[in-house]
Order: C-alpha cells, then sequence, then structure tokens
C-alpha cells in the first residue's frame, strides 16, 4: 500500500470520527456534511503534496 493511500485512510477515519462527533454534539447535518467535504479536500492536498515524488538532482 502506498503512503499515499495509507495517508488518505488515517485522515478519513480522523473525518469520520470528527463528523460523529459533531453530531452527539446536534450540529445541524448540513453544517457536517460541508465540513465533511472541506475536510476531505483539504486531505488530497495534504496527502498530495507529503507523498509527492522528489525530482532527481540535476547533474
Amino acid at each position: 500500500m502506498s503512503s499515499f493511500s495509507t495517508y488518505l485512510i488515517g485522515f478519513v477515519i480522523l473525518i469520520i470520527g470528527l463528523a460523529i462527533a459533531a453530531f452527539m454534539l446536534n450540529v445541524p447535518t448540513m453544517w457536517i456534511v460541508v465540513g465533511v467535504i472541506v475536510a476531505i479536500g483539504i486531505g488530497v492536498l495534504m496527502a498530495t503534496s507529503r507523498t509527492k515524488p522528489r525530482d532527481p538532482p540535476s547533474a
């Protein structure tokens, strides 16, 4: 499994936990959905930037 997919799996688990916590705190469902969508977008951006292969040094 690549580090990109491992990072995303961990981030999705974090998002699920936060969404459940927000639901238990009676946050309106629409705001939970908006937060989840934004968090997934941030997670993809962070995973892409952290797991981007480095360019080899030029000779």
